[in-house]
């Protein structure tokens, strides 16, 4: 099939002061997508080196799918929980719970990530209320974290650039450090026993275990730390604390999930027992918007056996949403995504830490499968980060998609020091499109690493 870009003085008109998002910056309009790549209106193509938003897991333009939503959207595009049941969403839900620990066979849809997250704090929560342990409201998460934008997932959050504004507005939760040993808050380098891990006991018992109903944590960690991997006991030691306190353990797999770490959900890494699992993102790998949560069947019995859940969205369960996700999930088991991911991964990985020997501004490459990330630092021996003000990160992202690569850079130390980038290409990409991204990515950090020392010069 031929593609005709739209005339680029057309496009530029749409470049008015009606729409708006974080800034003020101006983006080229996206032409199409196919695979793992993008072509803007102007015929220059991209790799997307970060899935999107670490969403696009299955990769761009599948006519599977594509062919899936247009069936759904001629027989219905919308029906409204309490007034049908709709055949997508209860067969998506039993081919997930297929695909799940037994013990989590109760599932949820709703439209996001965000909504997610909060889906899963209120069942918590209600579940106590129900139970009488009514004093049972608190939630504990970590920090650096990212659990999503609206107030109550924010509350979860610890990346003050997001949150800052809007703390006057959000309930005050208690964090733990994440395990991020690069950076140990702890000051640990040699030994580690893990204080991070038995941080929570710590915080449970200091807020009072009465107060806690949940501990709510990525299996890996996402943007905000840039593919965190714990230590190899940190979630044996996590469940075990859950377990002595009875507090539910939540797990935010919406980064994570779907094949993206080289297993199905990340939590089969480490055979960690869920109480909740939160889940979006590649659930529908971008080709429609959708969110969920899955449960332990015992207490979502008991809680509709007590007037239902008190929770709910308009587009819940939706079959547009249900009808593609269903699709998405077929195409990853059948295409066996995770075990490609996690090959491709070490490819990945192996290319990185090469690139690593060559550039001195890469302090620490880590991640897991295709979610990879690199740090950058000043100075490698103290681990000393960039002057905030310089936005290593920004450079390096923009130097990579002028080179027509896109990447995804954030902040690991709360979101205010530090600078890495997330390297999360889709999962059917193959070792030639890897080596290309390499290739790309070196070229990136050849000018990157030049435009820093000149910086750094002229400081000095």
């Amino acid at each position: 099939m031929k593609y005709e870009s739209v005339p680029m003085e057309k496009l530029e008109a749409f470049h008015t002061d009606y729409l708006f998002y974080q800034t003020r910056r101006k983006l080229p309009f996206i032409d199409r997508a196919e695979g793992i790549y993008i072509w803007d209106h102007t015929g220059k193509k991209y790799l997307d080196g970060s899935s999107g938003a670490v969403n696009c897991n299955i990769g761009h333009g599948n006519f599977r799918v594509a062919n899936r939503l247009a069936d759904q959207a001629r027989r219905a595009v919308f029906a409204y929980r309490t007034q049908f049941e709709n055949e997508p969403a209860h067969r998506y839900a039993a081919s997930l719970a297929e695909h799940l620990p037994p013990h989590l066979q109760r599932i949820f849809f709703v439209s996001s990530g965000s909504e997610a997250v909060e889906s899963a704090m209120k069942l918590c929560r209600q579940y106590f209320f129900n139970r009488g342990e009514k004093s049972r409201h608190q939630f504990i998460s970590r920090t650096p974290s990212y659990h999503g934008s609206t107030l109550g997932a924010l509350s979860l959050t610890s990346y003050s650039p997001l949150e800052i504004p809007f703390r006057p507005m959000i309930h005050s939760r208690p964090k733990i450090p994440s395990p991020y040993c690069y950076r140990c808050p702890y000051h640990h380098r040699s030994t580690c026993n893990l204080e991070c891990a038995w941080a929570l006991e710590k915080t449970i018992q200091e807020e009072g275990p009465d107060s806690i109903a949940g501990f709510v944590v990525e299996p890996i960690g996402g943007a905000s730390t840039g593919a965190l991997v714990p230590p190899k006991d940190y979630f044996s030691i996590i469940q075990h604390i859950c377990r002595k306190y009875g507090v539910f353990l939540i797990l935010d797999e919406v980064m994570t999930g779907f094949g993206r770490t080289g297993s199905l959900f990340a939590c089969e890494h480490w055979n960690v027992e869920a109480d909740i699992v939160v889940m979006s993102k590649g659930m529908t790998s971008g080709y429609y918007p959708l969110g969920g949560i899955a449960a332990r069947t015992e207490y979502v019995e008991e809680m509709l056996e007590n007037g239902g859940f008190s929770h709910g969205h308009t587009l819940a369960g939706n079959p547009m949403g249900c009808a593609v996700g269903l699709e998405v999930l077929d195409v990853i088991v059948e295409n066996r995504l995770p075990e490609n991911a996690a090959i491709m991964g070490q490819t990945l990985k192996n290319g990185l830490e090469r690139l690593k020997k060559k550039y001195e501004i890469i302090g620490q490459v880590r991640g897991k499968g295709l979610l990879q990330a690199i740090e950058l630092v000043s100075d490698r021996k103290t681990r000393e980060p960039f002057p905030p003000a310089w936005n290593a990160h920004f450079i390096l992202t923009d130097e990579a998609y002028d080179e027509g690569l896109i990447v995804y850079p954030r902040r690991p130390i709360k979101g205010l020091r530090g600078d890495h980038i997330m390297v999360a290409p889709p999962l059917i990409v193959t070792r030639k499109e890897i080596k290309e991204l390499l290739e790309l990515l070196d070229r990136a950090l050849a000018r990157t690493e030049a435009r820093l020392k000149k910086m750094e010069n002229t400081v000095l």
